[in-house]
Protein backbone atom coordinates (compact mmCIF):
# COMPACT_ATOMS: atom_id res chain seq x y z
CA UNK A 1 0.00 0.00 0.00
CA UNK A 2 1.20 3.47 -0.75
CA UNK A 3 2.82 5.71 1.78
CA UNK A 4 0.23 8.34 3.27
CA UNK A 5 2.53 10.94 3.34
CA UNK A 6 2.41 12.64 0.06
CA UNK A 7 5.14 15.40 0.01
CA UNK A 8 7.57 15.89 2.61
CA UNK A 9 9.40 19.46 1.89
CA UNK A 10 11.67 22.65 3.26
CA UNK A 11 11.29 26.24 2.04
CA UNK A 12 12.91 29.27 2.85
CA UNK A 13 11.82 32.51 2.88
CA UNK A 14 14.12 33.68 1.64
CA UNK A 15 13.94 31.82 -1.57
CA UNK A 16 16.17 34.34 -3.54
CA UNK A 17 19.62 32.48 -3.57
CA UNK A 18 21.34 35.65 -1.88
CA UNK A 19 22.05 33.11 1.04
CA UNK A 20 22.55 33.54 4.78
CA UNK A 21 25.29 35.42 6.79
CA UNK A 22 26.15 34.82 10.63
CA UNK A 23 24.21 36.11 13.15
CA UNK A 24 20.93 36.01 10.79
CA UNK A 25 17.69 33.94 11.08
CA UNK A 26 16.54 31.08 8.57
CA UNK A 27 13.02 30.97 8.43
CA UNK A 28 10.47 29.33 6.65
CA UNK A 29 8.06 26.21 6.97
CA UNK A 30 8.22 22.40 6.39
CA UNK A 31 5.16 21.33 4.02
CA UNK A 32 3.92 18.38 4.64
CA UNK A 33 0.97 16.50 2.56
CA UNK A 34 -1.14 13.39 4.19
CA UNK A 35 -3.15 11.13 2.52
CA UNK A 36 -5.48 10.04 5.79
CA UNK A 37 -4.56 10.64 9.43
CA UNK A 38 -1.29 9.98 10.73
CA UNK A 39 0.15 9.42 13.74
CA UNK A 40 3.52 11.01 14.13
CA UNK A 41 5.88 10.97 17.34
CA UNK A 42 8.05 14.01 15.72
CA UNK A 43 8.82 16.30 13.33
CA UNK A 44 12.72 17.54 13.62
CA UNK A 45 15.06 20.22 12.26
CA UNK A 46 18.38 19.98 11.86
CA UNK A 47 21.16 22.38 10.50
CA UNK A 48 24.34 21.37 9.94
CA UNK A 49 27.55 22.65 7.78
CA UNK A 50 30.83 20.84 7.63
CA UNK A 51 34.16 21.21 5.06
CA UNK A 52 35.78 18.83 3.38
CA UNK A 53 38.75 17.84 1.68
CA UNK A 54 40.33 14.99 0.16
CA UNK A 55 42.16 13.83 -2.65
CA UNK A 56 44.67 11.17 -3.58
CA UNK A 57 48.34 11.13 -2.76
CA UNK A 58 51.51 9.30 -4.10
CA UNK A 59 53.55 8.69 -7.30
CA UNK A 60 50.56 7.50 -9.63
CA UNK A 61 48.60 10.66 -8.73
CA UNK A 62 50.74 12.53 -11.00
CA UNK A 63 50.71 10.23 -13.78
CA UNK A 64 48.41 11.18 -16.75
CA UNK A 65 48.00 6.94 -17.89
CA UNK A 66 46.75 3.87 -16.56
CA UNK A 67 48.32 3.11 -13.36
CA UNK A 68 50.26 0.37 -12.58
CA UNK A 69 49.82 -1.80 -9.42
CA UNK A 70 52.65 -0.38 -8.10
CA UNK A 71 51.54 3.13 -8.23
CA UNK A 72 48.19 2.23 -6.67
CA UNK A 73 49.87 0.26 -4.11
CA UNK A 74 52.11 3.77 -3.54
CA UNK A 75 48.63 6.00 -3.57
CA UNK A 76 47.15 7.69 0.10
CA UNK A 77 44.14 9.16 0.47
CA UNK A 78 44.79 12.48 2.23
CA UNK A 79 41.40 13.58 3.90
CA UNK A 80 39.88 15.94 6.79
CA UNK A 81 36.71 17.25 7.51
CA UNK A 82 35.58 19.99 9.86
CA UNK A 83 32.36 20.93 11.29
CA UNK A 84 31.34 24.17 11.15
CA UNK A 85 27.58 24.23 12.41
CA UNK A 86 24.84 22.25 13.92
CA UNK A 87 21.71 23.46 15.07
CA UNK A 88 18.16 21.31 15.99
CA UNK A 89 14.86 22.00 16.60
CA UNK A 90 12.04 20.10 17.53
CA UNK A 91 8.81 21.97 15.46
CA UNK A 92 5.83 18.66 16.94
CA UNK A 93 6.23 16.05 19.46
CA UNK A 94 4.11 14.14 20.72
CA UNK A 95 3.12 14.59 24.60
CA UNK A 96 1.93 10.98 25.33
CA UNK A 97 2.28 7.63 24.85
CA UNK A 98 -0.68 7.53 21.81
CA UNK A 99 1.42 10.16 19.96
CA UNK A 100 0.01 12.55 17.75
CA UNK A 101 -2.31 12.82 15.50
CA UNK A 102 -2.36 14.60 11.84
CA UNK A 103 -5.33 15.50 9.93
CA UNK A 104 -5.51 14.19 6.29
CA UNK A 105 -4.34 17.03 3.59
CA UNK A 106 -2.05 20.04 3.27
CA UNK A 107 0.34 21.42 6.77
CA UNK A 108 3.08 23.99 7.30
CA UNK A 109 4.83 24.09 10.21
CA UNK A 110 6.60 27.05 10.61
CA UNK A 111 10.03 27.66 12.19
CA UNK A 112 13.26 30.14 12.66
CA UNK A 113 16.50 29.24 12.84
CA UNK A 114 19.36 31.93 14.18
CA UNK A 115 22.73 31.21 12.85
CA UNK A 116 25.46 31.78 15.12
CA UNK A 117 27.04 35.14 15.81
CA UNK A 118 31.02 33.82 14.69
CA UNK A 119 32.32 33.88 11.16
CA UNK A 120 30.86 31.19 9.23
CA UNK A 121 32.65 29.81 6.25
CA UNK A 122 31.15 30.33 2.53
CA UNK A 123 29.95 27.51 0.91
CA UNK A 124 31.92 26.52 -1.58
CA UNK A 125 32.21 23.35 -4.19
CA UNK A 126 35.93 22.80 -5.83
CA UNK A 127 37.81 20.37 -7.04
CA UNK A 128 39.01 18.63 -4.00
CA UNK A 129 36.66 19.95 -1.33
CA UNK A 130 33.95 21.63 -0.56
CA UNK A 131 32.10 23.88 2.36
CA UNK A 132 28.36 22.45 2.13
CA UNK A 133 25.42 23.48 4.68
CA UNK A 134 22.04 22.16 5.09
CA UNK A 135 18.44 22.00 6.65
CA UNK A 136 16.84 18.71 7.16
CA UNK A 137 13.56 17.77 8.17
CA UNK A 138 12.83 14.72 9.69
CA UNK A 139 9.36 12.62 10.82
CA UNK A 140 9.04 9.82 13.24
CA UNK A 141 6.56 7.77 13.89
CA UNK A 142 5.25 5.05 15.25
CA UNK A 143 6.28 1.70 13.88
CA UNK A 144 7.83 3.01 10.35
CA UNK A 145 11.37 4.21 9.01
CA UNK A 146 11.90 7.73 9.88
CA UNK A 147 11.19 9.96 6.65
CA UNK A 148 13.66 12.84 5.73
CA UNK A 149 14.08 15.66 2.94
CA UNK A 150 17.61 17.83 3.02
CA UNK A 151 17.68 21.02 1.32
CA UNK A 152 21.37 22.77 0.61
CA UNK A 153 21.50 26.65 2.92
CA UNK A 154 23.73 28.62 1.34
CA UNK A 155 25.87 30.99 3.42
CA UNK A 156 27.80 33.72 2.52
CA UNK A 157 30.60 34.99 4.67
CA UNK A 158 30.84 38.47 3.63
CA UNK A 159 33.79 40.32 2.76
CA UNK A 160 34.13 44.51 3.08
CA UNK A 161 36.30 45.33 0.06
CA UNK A 162 36.05 48.95 1.58
CA UNK A 163 38.42 47.90 4.71
CA UNK A 164 41.50 49.70 5.20
CA UNK A 165 43.77 46.87 3.86
CA UNK A 166 42.06 46.02 0.38
CA UNK A 167 41.88 50.09 -0.72
CA UNK A 168 45.67 50.19 -1.87
CA UNK A 169 47.06 50.56 -4.82
CA UNK A 170 48.93 47.26 -5.61
CA UNK A 171 51.86 47.68 -8.18
CA UNK A 172 54.27 45.00 -9.30
CA UNK A 173 57.11 45.03 -12.08
CA UNK A 174 59.14 42.61 -14.00
CA UNK A 175 61.82 42.06 -16.97
CA UNK A 176 63.13 39.33 -19.11
CA UNK A 177 66.00 39.30 -21.74
CA UNK A 178 64.55 37.58 -24.79
CA UNK A 179 67.34 35.21 -25.74
CA UNK A 180 70.83 34.35 -24.52
CA UNK A 181 74.58 34.81 -25.06
CA UNK A 182 75.20 35.68 -28.56
CA UNK A 183 71.45 35.12 -29.66
CA UNK A 184 69.85 37.94 -26.99
CA UNK A 185 67.43 39.96 -29.30
CA UNK A 186 66.37 42.30 -26.26
CA UNK A 187 64.64 43.09 -23.05
CA UNK A 188 61.46 43.27 -22.73
CA UNK A 189 59.85 44.84 -19.64
CA UNK A 190 56.32 45.01 -17.47
CA UNK A 191 54.87 47.27 -14.95
CA UNK A 192 51.57 46.93 -13.59
CA UNK A 193 49.41 49.00 -11.03
CA UNK A 194 45.77 48.79 -9.91
CA UNK A 195 43.67 51.19 -7.23
CA UNK A 196 43.21 48.53 -5.23
CA UNK A 197 42.64 45.14 -4.36
CA UNK A 198 39.30 44.53 -3.03
CA UNK A 199 36.20 44.43 -5.66
CA UNK A 200 33.21 42.69 -5.79
CA UNK A 201 31.78 39.93 -8.47
CA UNK A 202 30.57 42.00 -11.20
CA UNK A 203 32.80 44.93 -10.71
CA UNK A 204 35.43 45.89 -14.15
CA UNK A 205 39.30 46.06 -12.39
CA UNK A 206 41.01 49.12 -14.17
CA UNK A 207 44.26 47.56 -15.32
CA UNK A 208 47.22 50.35 -16.01
CA UNK A 209 50.00 48.98 -17.29
CA UNK A 210 53.40 49.51 -19.77
CA UNK A 211 54.94 47.10 -22.36
CA UNK A 212 58.51 47.77 -23.59
CA UNK A 213 59.30 45.59 -26.33
CA UNK A 214 62.98 45.92 -26.98
CA UNK A 215 63.22 42.81 -28.52
CA UNK A 216 63.63 41.85 -31.90
CA UNK A 217 60.27 39.82 -31.55
CA UNK A 218 56.76 40.76 -31.35
CA UNK A 219 55.38 40.66 -27.93
CA UNK A 220 51.85 39.66 -27.43
CA UNK A 221 50.27 40.98 -23.81
CA UNK A 222 47.21 39.93 -22.31
CA UNK A 223 45.25 39.74 -18.62
CA UNK A 224 43.50 37.01 -16.95
CA UNK A 225 41.97 36.29 -12.99
CA UNK A 226 42.57 33.46 -11.57
CA UNK A 227 40.86 31.14 -8.93
CA UNK A 228 43.23 29.61 -6.45
CA UNK A 229 42.10 26.92 -4.24
CA UNK A 230 44.26 25.42 -1.51
CA UNK A 231 43.68 22.08 0.46
CA UNK A 232 45.37 20.96 3.72
CA UNK A 233 45.46 18.14 5.62
CA UNK A 234 48.13 16.40 7.64
CA UNK A 235 50.98 18.41 6.81
CA UNK A 236 50.41 18.60 3.29
CA UNK A 237 48.83 20.74 0.49
CA UNK A 238 47.38 20.51 -2.58
CA UNK A 239 46.88 23.50 -5.28
CA UNK A 240 44.56 24.23 -8.26
CA UNK A 241 44.75 27.08 -10.34
CA UNK A 242 41.78 28.31 -12.86
CA UNK A 243 41.45 31.04 -15.28
CA UNK A 244 38.07 32.74 -14.45
CA UNK A 245 38.53 35.57 -17.01
CA UNK A 246 41.17 37.21 -19.22
CA UNK A 247 41.38 40.09 -21.98
CA UNK A 248 43.92 40.18 -24.88
CA UNK A 249 45.54 43.37 -25.87
CA UNK A 250 47.12 44.62 -28.61
CA UNK A 251 50.72 43.34 -29.97
CA UNK A 252 53.96 45.29 -29.27
CA UNK A 253 56.02 45.71 -32.30
CA UNK A 254 59.84 45.43 -31.79
CA UNK A 255 60.77 48.32 -30.18
CA UNK A 256 57.61 49.67 -29.05
CA UNK A 257 55.58 50.30 -26.25
CA UNK A 258 52.07 49.96 -25.42
CA UNK A 259 50.54 51.45 -22.19
CA UNK A 260 47.04 49.88 -20.95
CA UNK A 261 45.43 53.31 -19.53
CA UNK A 262 42.64 51.82 -17.40
CA UNK A 263 41.77 48.61 -19.48
CA UNK A 264 39.26 46.75 -18.16
CA UNK A 265 38.42 42.84 -17.08
CA UNK A 266 34.99 41.99 -15.72
CA UNK A 267 34.81 40.17 -12.89
CA UNK A 268 32.39 36.79 -13.56
CA UNK A 269 30.20 35.73 -10.99
CA UNK A 270 32.20 33.56 -9.18
CA UNK A 271 32.87 32.64 -5.67
CA UNK A 272 33.76 34.93 -2.65
CA UNK A 273 37.13 34.72 -1.38
CA UNK A 274 37.49 32.32 1.36
CA UNK A 275 40.25 32.98 4.18
CA UNK A 276 38.78 31.73 7.18
CA UNK A 277 38.90 28.04 6.87
CA UNK A 278 42.05 26.19 8.01
CA UNK A 279 41.39 23.37 5.51
CA UNK A 280 40.22 25.09 2.49
CA UNK A 281 41.71 28.62 0.90
CA UNK A 282 39.94 30.32 -2.21
CA UNK A 283 42.16 33.17 -3.66
CA UNK A 284 42.48 35.23 -6.67
CA UNK A 285 45.01 37.12 -8.27
CA UNK A 286 45.20 39.04 -11.53
CA UNK A 287 47.99 38.45 -13.73
CA UNK A 288 49.13 40.39 -16.68
CA UNK A 289 51.08 38.39 -19.09
CA UNK A 290 53.25 38.93 -22.33
CA UNK A 291 53.75 36.37 -24.84
CA UNK A 292 57.49 36.06 -26.89
CA UNK A 293 57.31 33.59 -29.16
CA UNK A 294 60.10 31.28 -28.82
CA UNK A 295 60.86 32.49 -25.25
CA UNK A 296 59.42 32.39 -21.68
CA UNK A 297 56.18 34.03 -21.17
CA UNK A 298 56.98 37.68 -19.08
CA UNK A 299 54.26 37.46 -16.30
CA UNK A 300 53.41 39.88 -13.42
CA UNK A 301 50.54 39.06 -10.29
CA UNK A 302 48.90 40.81 -8.09
CA UNK A 303 46.33 39.74 -5.02
CA UNK A 304 43.26 40.14 -5.99
CA UNK A 305 40.33 39.66 -2.97
CA UNK A 306 36.71 39.35 -4.38
CA UNK A 307 34.49 40.40 -1.32
CA UNK A 308 30.75 40.76 -0.81
CA UNK A 309 30.42 43.88 -0.26
CA UNK A 310 30.61 46.59 -3.20
CA UNK A 311 33.40 48.73 -3.04
CA UNK A 312 31.48 52.81 -1.75
CA UNK A 313 34.62 55.45 -2.81
CA UNK A 314 33.68 58.15 -4.10
CA UNK A 315 35.10 59.20 -7.19
CA UNK A 316 37.84 57.90 -9.15
CA UNK A 317 41.34 57.07 -7.78
CA UNK A 318 42.37 56.56 -11.23
CA UNK A 319 44.14 59.94 -12.37
CA UNK A 320 46.14 59.48 -8.74
CA UNK A 321 47.30 55.72 -10.10
CA UNK A 322 48.47 56.93 -13.33
CA UNK A 323 50.49 60.17 -11.96
CA UNK A 324 52.83 58.33 -9.84
CA UNK A 325 53.11 55.27 -11.74
CA UNK A 326 55.40 56.52 -14.97
CA UNK A 327 56.53 59.26 -16.73
CA UNK A 328 55.10 58.17 -19.68
CA UNK A 329 51.44 58.41 -18.59
CA UNK A 330 49.16 61.13 -18.54
CA UNK A 331 50.25 63.95 -16.73
CA UNK A 332 48.34 65.74 -13.76
CA UNK A 333 45.64 68.12 -14.94
CA UNK A 334 47.15 72.50 -14.98
CA UNK A 335 45.52 74.92 -13.24
CA UNK A 336 43.22 77.09 -15.32
CA UNK A 337 44.67 79.84 -14.66
CA UNK A 338 48.82 80.28 -13.77
CA UNK A 339 50.42 81.51 -10.81
CA UNK A 340 52.82 84.81 -10.92
CA UNK A 341 55.86 83.94 -9.64
CA UNK A 342 57.64 85.09 -6.37
CA UNK A 343 59.21 88.47 -6.44
CA UNK A 344 63.01 88.89 -6.29
CA UNK A 345 63.39 90.61 -3.48
CA UNK A 346 61.26 87.56 -1.59
CA UNK A 347 63.97 85.40 -2.80
CA UNK A 348 67.21 87.27 -2.37
CA UNK A 349 67.59 89.67 -0.14
CA UNK A 350 69.15 93.29 -1.14
CA UNK A 351 72.43 92.52 1.19
CA UNK A 352 72.77 89.23 -0.17
CA UNK A 353 72.71 90.75 -3.66
CA UNK A 354 75.42 93.09 -2.88
CA UNK A 355 77.25 91.10 -0.80
CA UNK A 356 77.44 88.14 -3.47
CA UNK A 357 78.12 90.66 -6.70
CA UNK A 358 81.52 90.25 -8.26
CA UNK A 359 84.02 92.65 -8.37
CA UNK A 360 84.63 92.38 -12.46
CA UNK A 361 87.68 93.64 -13.82
CA UNK A 362 88.72 94.61 -17.33
CA UNK A 363 90.09 90.81 -19.68
CA UNK A 364 93.10 90.59 -20.46
CA UNK A 365 93.10 88.65 -23.85
CA UNK A 366 96.55 87.91 -23.91
CA UNK A 367 96.67 86.38 -20.01
CA UNK A 368 93.67 84.07 -20.47
CA UNK A 369 93.35 81.34 -22.54
CA UNK A 370 89.80 82.49 -24.62
CA UNK A 371 87.91 79.08 -23.66
CA UNK A 372 88.56 78.81 -19.95
CA UNK A 373 86.40 78.45 -17.51
CA UNK A 374 87.45 80.38 -14.49
CA UNK A 375 89.23 83.27 -16.76
CA UNK A 376 87.87 86.61 -17.60
CA UNK A 377 84.34 85.20 -18.55
CA UNK A 378 83.52 83.42 -15.40
CA UNK A 379 82.29 86.85 -13.86
CA UNK A 380 80.50 87.86 -16.32
CA UNK A 381 78.19 84.76 -15.56
CA UNK A 382 78.32 85.43 -11.89
CA UNK A 383 76.99 88.77 -12.44
CA UNK A 384 73.81 87.55 -14.04
CA UNK A 385 73.49 84.54 -11.60
CA UNK A 386 72.21 86.84 -9.11
CA UNK A 387 70.03 89.16 -11.38
CA UNK A 388 65.84 89.68 -10.55
CA UNK A 389 64.51 87.80 -13.49
CA UNK A 390 61.55 89.42 -16.20
CA UNK A 391 59.03 91.17 -15.00
CA UNK A 392 55.52 88.90 -14.72
CA UNK A 393 52.48 90.15 -16.18
CA UNK A 394 49.08 88.44 -17.18
CA UNK A 395 48.78 91.09 -20.61
CA UNK A 396 50.94 91.28 -23.00
CA UNK A 397 52.62 93.98 -24.10
CA UNK A 398 52.36 93.37 -27.60
CA UNK A 399 49.24 91.30 -28.28
CA UNK A 400 49.29 89.34 -31.46
CA UNK A 401 45.57 90.32 -33.42
CA UNK A 402 44.39 91.71 -30.55
CA UNK A 403 44.63 89.37 -28.57
CA UNK A 404 46.16 89.88 -24.99
CA UNK A 405 48.03 86.47 -23.52
CA UNK A 406 49.90 85.57 -20.47
CA UNK A 407 53.37 86.39 -20.69
CA UNK A 408 56.60 86.82 -19.31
Amino acid sequence: MADIVKMLGVVFDNDSGSGYSSGEVVSGHVLMELSAPTRIKALKLYATGFGRVCWMDGSGSQSSGALSIFQLRNLSQCSEEREYLRLSETLLEATGDDGLILEAGRHEIPFELELPQRPLVSSFSGKHGSVHYSVKAVLQRPQYHDLHVCRELLIISHVDVNSPELVCPVSESNEKMVGCWIFASGPVSLNVKIERMGYSKGEAIPIYAEVENCSSRLAMPKAEIYQIQTYKTRGKTVTHKQVVASVRGSHVPSGCSVTWNGKTLKIPPVSPSVLNSDILKVEYCLAVIVQVPGARKLKVELPVVIGTTPYSGFGSRSLGVISGFSTGWLPLTLPDTPEAPPSYADVVAEEELEQRRPVVSPPQWTDVPERQLDGWAFPYIQEFRFQPPPVYSEVDPNPVDGRSVFSV
